[in-house]
């Protein structure tokens, strides 16, 4: 799959991307003419209130659901013009995804969660098994490798479901509400672990999130509202305010 000659440096973009539901015989448009280009290593946070329109993006910048009307380029790939074994593949190579649910199969070891996706990427048993357990190890669960997701506490679970996420080298992480089941202290360490993991294998890290302890580990913030792009504050911005908070407590 060749890519556009979109910049490269540009791994997501959505140009006057529409999004309408048919409820009953009403439309209801849930994103109206979203413009966004989000570059290679960033960590963005799209933050809004239920039914800003916020999840509706998340979903087309996963690949999960295609607009209306509009663009959307994931890696200068448009995702529209592509099949569903394209978009299959996309996923699969381009995009790890970590859920507030954690989405890990019970029955299944963490180790056998992780190379879950190696198997549809076509690597090898050996292969699937060094790389599962150099993922768990950098997520800090080379000691739980052989448990089982009903032997993990909340935030073991989802630093497994992070390491699933990473199985396949993606260029995006697609984090939705990765601390909404976790109490502050372990919320914070999974910001935190994701923001390393950001950093070190400069992959794009895109949440959808409530969490206002994103903030300071966000290099932009996009706020949505009633399917619009309100304002994108960048980090200086964010940390301004988030000094504010601190000071006036």
């Amino acid at each position: 799959m060749k890519s556009s000659n979109l910049d490269n440096n540009i791994v997501v973009k959505s140009e006057k991307v529409v999004k309408e539901y048919r409820m009953g015989s009403n439309i209801v448009r849930a994103l109206n003419g979203i413009d966004l280009e989000i570059t290679r290593g960033e960590y963005i946070s799209l933050m809004g209130p239920s039914g800003s329109g916020k999840s509706t993006l998340f979903n087309m910048i996963g690949a999960l659901d295609q607009p209306t009307g509009g663009e959307v380029f994931i890696d200068g790939q448009n995702t529209s013009t592509l099949s569903k074994s394209q978009i299959a593949w996309l996923r699969c190579h381009k995009i790890g995804y970590i859920f507030q649910s954690y989405n890990l199969l019970h029955v299944m070891t963490a180790l056998e969660n992780v190379t879950l996706p190696m198997i549809f990427a076509g690597l090898s048993a050996k292969e699937r098994k060094q790389k599962g357990e150099r993922l768990l190890s950098e997520v800090g669960l080379e000691d739980r490798i052989d448990h089982r997701p009903d032997e993990l506490s909340g935030g073991q679970r989802q630093r497994v479901a992070i390491a699933r996420a990473l199985a396949n080298d993606p260029s995006i992480i697609l984090a939705d509400e990765p601390t909404a089941n976790l109490d502050m202290v372990i919320g914070r360490e999974i910001i935190d672990l994701v923001k390393t993991l950001n950093i070190e294998k400069e992959v794009t890290v895109i949440s959808a999130t409530h969490d206002l302890k994103m903030l300071d580990v966000s290099d932009r913030i996009v706020d949505i509202r009633d399917g619009i792009i309100e304002r994108i504050r960048n980090r200086d911005e964010i940390e301004v305010q988030v000094g504010e908070v601190g000071g006036g407590h």
